[in-house]
């Protein structure tokens, strides 16, 4: 299996670009797949750059309804008008940053609907063999306190986003699997506990932001939900590959906890986990 970041929020391959958002391909013995697409078409100027064709792409995963997850859709689709794409059926929905000082939509262009080759997922889909998508996490433990100020825009009202637009990737290689989600909205531990579910173990490994990043200090309440996610994680034997939303300061407060188990993953950078 090989696994590429194609863009992340932090520079890492010469010549890669990086943005606010998150995309990985990824090759197994039958697909060649991409999870998510990034702010905009920057992650297809990355795959040129690191030779990777996205022509031969088969399978689109959308982890969730956000812009800096599938503002490359577009885009993608000009070059590969025939690859599936998969993404839970209310992923549409009008989602937004909102807080006193700001509203902002932050969903998906509408457009992407509207695309022949989108299919709509009701919470879990068996792909085949190699491919799995889950979602209904519905657990709140240490759960990302940025999401109080996500909302869905619901019959002229904000409500607070349930993230029930959120899939989870499970992909099959051998006696071995690898869980990949886009920024874990519904926490890294809430996700794991639904897979423990589903599997009766935990995965070989993890890719996934962790939606801890803030513009703005972090608080001692901040630090020890970081230091209180990363113990939990440590009592796995997952490996962990984050970035993006997981934010470089959390990032070095739970890699202090989780040493080796924890690796950050920079644009244009390759995995070699499975």
């Amino acid at each position: 299996m090989r696994i590429v970041n194609l863009i992340e929020n932090t520079p890492g391959a010469e010549g890669c670009l990086h943005e606010h958002g998150l995309s990985f391909y990824i090759e197994t013995e039958k697909h060649k797949l991409l999870v998510d697409t990034g702010a905009s078409d920057a992650f297809i100027k990355n795959a040129h750059t690191l030779g990777i064709d996205l022509t031969k792409v088969d399978t689109v995963i959308l982890s969730h309804g956000h812009y800096d997850h599938s503002g490359g859709i577009l885009p993608f689709t000009v070059l590969n008008p025939t690859a599936k794409i998969y993404m839970q059926k209310n992923a549409s929905n009008d989602f937004y940053h909102k807080n006193e000082n700001l509203e902002k939509y932050i969903g998906i262009d509408k457009e992407i609907g509207k695309l022949s080759q989108v299919t709509w997922v009701e919470k879990d889909l068996v792909i085949d063999e190699e491919l799995t998508l889950f979602g209904s996490v519905t657990g709140r433990r240490l759960w990302p306190q940025g999401n109080l100020e996500l909302k869905e825009y619901v019959d002229g009202n904000f409500v607070q986003d349930t993230f029930s637009h959120e899939q989870y990737l499970v992909l099959t290689n051998g006696e071995e699997k690898l869980l990949v989600s886009g920024c874990a909205h519904n926490g890294v531990l809430n996700i794991l506990e639904k897979y423990y579910e589903l599997y009766g173990a935990y995965p070989h490994a993890m890719i996934s932001g962790f939606h801890m990043r803030k513009k703005t200090d972090y608080t001692e309440t901040d630090i020890a939900m970081m230091e209180e996610t990363a113990m939990e994680l440590s009592k796995t034997d997952t490996m962990f590959y984050t970035g993006h939303c997981t934010g470089e300061f959390p990032f070095e407060v739970m890699k202090n906890i989780l040493g080796e188990q924890l690796i950050y993953v920079h644009s244009g950078e390759e995995i070699v986990c499975v």
